[in-house]
């Protein structure tokens, strides 16, 4: 009924709170199920994990502004959120709150997604066992390899794939 790995998304953001595990995930799903689209649900997502990455590690100016951009693309998506087992008017409130803790200066204090499926709940939360994460727990604070993942990993992939990009871009322009 649910994707895999929007399952496995959810174990890590409220699991282990790996939120750049998150974006990795949805990420490589959203390129091979929605490619290229913006406006795509799975992108909404992704920048949630990526804002409450940004906020949890002191960057609320660029973690407001990825969150506005998230909170957008999910009101503009609204009526995909139930059949994702989301509470969307609930998300919507999160969201804004978050929006506003990190525009007043306050630091982050966690955020959960609002389940509204029970079974999604429990796939989510026996996916978190599975890997041996903590579930629901709100006083957490992930490890500082967690908190700073995104220093430590290989970016060769995404440094290949933008130079490409970047190639392929010139090409275009020196046959017009």
């Amino acid at each position: 009924m649910y994707p895999d790995p929007y399952i496995e998304y959810l174990a890590h953001f409220h699991g282990d709170q790996d939120f750049f595990e998150c974006h990795e995930i949805l990420e490589e799903y959203w390129k091979e199920v929605d490619c290229g689209n913006k406006e795509s649900i799975w992108v909404a997502f992704i920048q949630l994990s990526v804002g409450c990455y940004h906020f949890r590690r002191g960057n609320a100016k660029g973690a407001a502004r990825i969150l506005k951009k998230s909170l957008s693309i999910f009101k503009s998506r609204e009526e995909l959120l139930p059949s994702l087992g989301i509470d969307s008017q609930m998300l919507f409130t999160n969201i804004e709150n978050l929006i506003e803790e990190a525009c007043s200066g306050k630091s982050f204090k966690g955020f959960s997604i609002p389940i509204a499926d029970e079974q999604l709940h429990n796939l989510w939360k026996m996916e978190c066992l599975r890997k041996g994460h903590q579930t629901e727990n709100a006083d957490y604070i992930p490890p500082k390899a967690i908190i700073d993942r995104h220093s430590t990993r290989d970016r060769t992939s995404v440094i290949l794939e933008r130079e490409q990009a970047l190639m392929l871009r010139k090409e275009k322009e020196r046959r017009k």
